[in-house]
């Protein structure tokens, strides 16, 4: 298969922008990387008691990684996610020329290095549910200079911080492996959108231009992923948002919930990273908005909402009936009308 984006051009790219972090003795370093490790571990019991979802200890390996290891583990997530993409552009235009395919996967190497260069100072961790080497179920990333930076610049404990980070996505962890539908659910729903992907590629790059200067201008709004997606591709991204949209307000609810019992300072931890999530400089904010990571803080902040909601009437027990079947999950309408999903799933 020819390649269309040069992967190793984009994670050079990606990790010069991203940096290296802040400074660190190797002690320190050594430190951090064992307490997380550890912390990810101590949360494991501490969800399955809270959200009364078992999953098995140990079923997907837990990574620490700097920011260059992040880059490489999501660059490496695309090409696997667009492969189907691919083949559709070559069955659909036949294989590029040499010299189109050397110029291009530059060109498209650098767009993506630079978009994973701004993530990756930013995330904290991420669980990745498609990971599957040697039979895992996926495999947590925590991104060690991240969490120390943030740790610093919110100026709160940091061993309460970073056992908050290791409960959060742990809860991925056992969303994914208590619920084993839910990978390949999802996973259907990214295939349903890359199946009505546009294949026509000046078109696509004359369109997505076009409507990337009305998000920069402010006559659009929304994400690029909103701009430029059809009507039915918009339909199945709800349904994506939906789901996001619980498993993210989920986890929030459960760090939080837990919090009190273990991390003393967790209302001041999470008063300040609140307030951090909404971005900082105009650039900031900007790139936020093109890569819909304002949409991602909704998805946070209006999942959560529906969790507590809905545990508040029917209990943690009356909740958990979402993990039931894919036909329980909310959609993106329930996730703002709790009642409408109370209604439909409890009558």
């Amino acid at each position: 298969m020819s390649q269309m984006i040069d992967w190793d051009l984009a994670v050079r790219v990606g990790s010069r922008l991203a940096g290296d972090g802040p400074t660190v003795s190797r002690a320190e370093a050594t430190a951090v990387v064992d307490e997380l490790r550890t912390g990810a571990e101590k949360s494991t019991p501490l969800v399955r008691a809270y959200t009364g979802l078992v999953a098995e200890a140990r079923t997907a390996p837990v990574l620490v990684v700097d920011r260059p290891g992040w880059i490489q583990a999501n660059a490496d997530g695309f090409a696997t996610v667009i492969a189907p993409i691919v083949a559709k552009l070559q069955d659909k235009k036949g294989p590029p020329s040499p010299m189109t395919e050397a110029i291009g996967s530059r060109v498209t190497g650098v767009e993506l290095g630079a978009m994973l260069g701004f993530l990756g100072n930013k995330v904290l961790g991420q669980f990745d549910p498609f990971y599957a080497a040697s039979g895992a179920a996926g495999r947590l990333l925590l991104v060690a200079p991240n969490i120390v930076h943030v740790e610093r610049e919110l100026d709160v404990d940091e061993h309460d911080f970073r056992l908050w980070v290791c409960l959060h996505e742990e809860t991925h962890r056992v969303q994914f492996t208590a619920v084993p539908w839910m990978r390949d659910h999802l996973q259907s729903l990214i295939g349903q959108i890359v199946s009505t992907v546009e294949t026509d590629p000046s078109r696509m790059l004359n369109e997505g231009m076009s409507k990337i200067g009305e998000l920069i201008s402010g006559k659009a709004e929304g994400s690029l992923l909103d701009m430029v997606s059809t009507p039915e591709q918009r339909a199945i991204i709800d349904q994506v948002t939906g789901v996001m949209s619980l498993l993210e307000g989920h986890a929030d609810v459960v760090m939080d919930g837990v919090g009190p019992e273990v991390i003393p300072s967790v209302a001041e931890i999470r008063r300040k990273f609140t307030q951090r999530r909404r971005g900082v400089g105009a650039l900031d904010k900007l790139l936020r908005r093109l890569l819909g990571l304002d949409q991602k803080m909704a998805q946070y902040r209006d999942g959560a909402v529906f969790v507590r909601d809905v545990v508040d009437a029917v209990g943690m027990d009356g909740f958990n009936l979402v993990f039931a079947a894919p036909e329980n999950l909310p959609t993106k309408v329930e996730i703002h009308d709790p009642r409408a999903w109370l209604a439909r799933v409890h009558g």
